[in-house]
């Protein structure tokens, strides 16, 4: 059975991370498997949204493979060199941009590398019983996957810092509280929901969509003015597309657009 399983449902795409015996956690075959399937939600135009959850009802991915990472670790210091881990491989993190958006289906245990996944999603759902953290300061390590980036960027500054720097988790409740996260439900609902908010997006323009979270994520590193000539550059070339069309065409005859994604 693969450790990451891939599937297409319409214009949904579903990454699930598939080693519930080890909580979901990351290894170097997981790194692999997730670059491709990232990358065929990238590149298969019929594929608007992807959800990304984990196996089994305990972890949505507990960061990495300790002892695959302790193995790495030992390794490279018999080879005289420093020791380097992997790195997480979907946008926004290093290494892939992918403007279609992720949900992420957080179903346990989101810490470290899991907590980074999650973050790198563009929405959040999780179950109630799900703990969110990076625990790396416990290992006497820090977040390397965006971690120390993305929480301070996304919640207020002390409780990012009680985050990091604690390595603490916090419950579901409380990251829906500082907005890390968008939802919680019970475990029976999660995909439901997920599926939900994805076909709520899947309604609107899939190109138009596309150009908004680039505008939005490549505008926020900018000077508001660079922004905004950023997003008119988007515009222009989101309103040359046939859907841009469909959509005032379909509000004029009150009628459903039937968008096709070019």
């Amino acid at each position: 059975m693969p450790v990451v399983l891939f599937e297409k449902k319409g214009h949904i795409a579903y990454v699930t991370l598939n080693r519930p015996e080890a909580f979901n956690s990351i290894n170097k075959e997981v790194w692999e498997l997730s670059l491709k399937a990232f990358e065929q939600v990238r590149d298969d135009n019929d594929i608007w949204v992807a959800i990304v959850t984990g196996a089994g009802e305990k972890a949505f991915c507990a960061g990495a493979d300790l002892k695959e990472m302790s193995g790495i670790f030992q390794a490279a210091i018999q080879a005289g060199k420093p020791p380097a881990l992997p790195v997480p491989l979907i946008h926004p993190m290093r290494g892939i941009e992918v403007y279609k958006p992720f949900i992420a289906a957080v179903n346990g245990v989101a810490l470290g590398g899991g907590c980074e996944l999650m973050l790198a999603c563009d929405l959040r759902i999780a179950a109630e019983h799900a703990r969110i953290g990076t625990p790396e300061v416990k290992q006497g390590i820090i977040p390397t996957a965006g971690g120390t980036q993305r929480i301070p960027r996304q919640v207020p500054w002390a409780l990012a810092m009680q985050m990091l720097l604690t390595g603490e988790p916090v419950t579901a409740q409380e990251a829906l509280r500082i907005g890390l996260i968008n939802q919680v439900v019970p475990l029976k609902d999660l995909m439901p929901a997920a599926e939900a908010l994805a076909n709520k997006i899947n309604e609107n323009g899939p190109i138009a969509v596309r150009g908004a979270k680039e505008a939005a994520y490549r505008g926020v590193r900018m000077p508001l003015e660079d922004g905004l000539r950023l997003e008119e550059l988007i515009s222009a070339n989101v309103v040359k597309s046939e859907d841009a069309m469909e959509g005032p065409k379909a509000f004029s005859e009150k009628r459903k657009p039937n968008y096709k994604g070019r």
